[in-house]
């Protein structure tokens, strides 16, 4: 297994289509990327859930999640579970939102998500982020879509139970529900783990990528 470096990080893009997605799918490596990273800019985009009690939850969520960060968070009002019927929404939200930054890692979720809001964000996200090299989380849920990730982001325990206890801290509208919970969360890290050979990880599909072989030529 190769290991890849991204070099120093400035600006991160963060997309989900519902308050809690983001948390889910990348909670860990966002307490990391804001520790080894000070001063990280953070653009978030959720496509639903603004003006309501999830909003509030969101903005404490990604608070806790990035310490140290400068976080920058739009919500839209888009219905939950019905933006395919909402495209161009979507579509201009994500146009505007692009204006908004320039990162150097973006972060949405992946095609091949069961779900009709986050697979519609997973095909719309490169279409504006053409340049960026863009990874997609997975999102644990009832449905059976577990993806086959191709990057893998090893953490640590502690950090994997960390972002446990701040998904159910900063999330409780959806505590009851019966996937929701802490043995959930710190067994799928810990699967993704084994198969990067650590504790605990976070997995990734990559959408595009370009490989340079070879050493750069010395100054």
């Amino acid at each position: 297994m190769i290991d890849l470096q991204t070099g120093e990080l400035r600006e991160i893009a963060v997309l989900g289509a519902h308050c809690d997605d983001i948390a889910i799918g990348m909670g860990a490596t966002l307490l990391t990327l804001s520790r080894s990273h000070p001063g990280l800019r953070v653009h978030a985009l959720v496509l639903s859930g603004a003006d309501t009690v999830r909003e509030a939850e969101e903005r404490g969520a990604l608070a806790a999640f990035c310490p140290g960060a400068e976080v920058s968070l739009t919500l839209l009002g888009l219905p939950d579970g019905q933006t395919p019927a909402h495209w161009n929404e979507v579509k201009e939200g994500l146009r505007a939102f692009r204006r908004t930054c320039e990162p150097d890692l973006v972060f949405s979720t992946q095609r091949a998500d069961a779900h009709q809001d986050h697979r519609l964000l997973a095909e719309l996200t490169p279409t504006e982020f053409r340049d960026h090299l863009t990874l997609g989380y997975e999102i644990l849920k009832w449905e059976a879509d577990t993806p086959s990730p191709n990057v893998f982001h090893p953490v640590d325990t502690a950090t994997a139970e960390e972002k446990a206890r701040l998904l159910h801290k900063h999330y409780p509208s959806q505590t009851g529900r019966d996937w929701f919970d802490e043995d959930a969360f710190l067994g799928l890290s810990r699967l993704r783990g084994v198969q990067c050979r650590s504790a605990h990880a976070e997995a990734f599909t990559v959408e595009k990528t370009v490989l340079r072989f070879g050493r750069e030529a010395a100054v």
